[in-house]
């Protein structure tokens, strides 16, 4: 009987640190192969590079907005710009000119 109570002694004093040693190694595993972990960090890297790049178009493209917005102030419209917005949304042109389509 002292073997029994020996063995159950002895799993009692090891079932702690054996079940902190699984919780560890649990947080570590996620810490390395993660969906957050270190083997992610090039992809993230990657990530932003990318997306750094589709900043700069995104911004070059408001600029760019922002520009013709001021273009069409109504106190001091470019009249260049109001009449080619004009002549391409309505279709209008004149009887004498021709005209040229440029793809976009």
């Amino acid at each position: 009987m002292t073997s029994t109570n020996n063995a159950i002694l002895l799993i009692r004093r090891a079932l702690f640190p054996a079940l902190a040693i699984l919780i560890i190694a649990n947080f570590a595993g996620y810490a390395v192969f993660g969906s957050n972990g270190i083997l992610q960090y090039g992809d993230y890297r990657r990530m932003a590079g990318e997306r750094s790049i589709e900043l700069a178009k995104l911004e070059q493209e408001r600029d760019r907005l922002a520009h013709r917005a001021t273009l069409l102030d109504p106190r001091k419209a470019d009249p260049d710009l109001a009449e080619e917005m004009v002549r391409s949304e309505l279709g209008l042109v004149r009887p004498d000119e021709v005209v040229i389509p440029i793809a976009q």
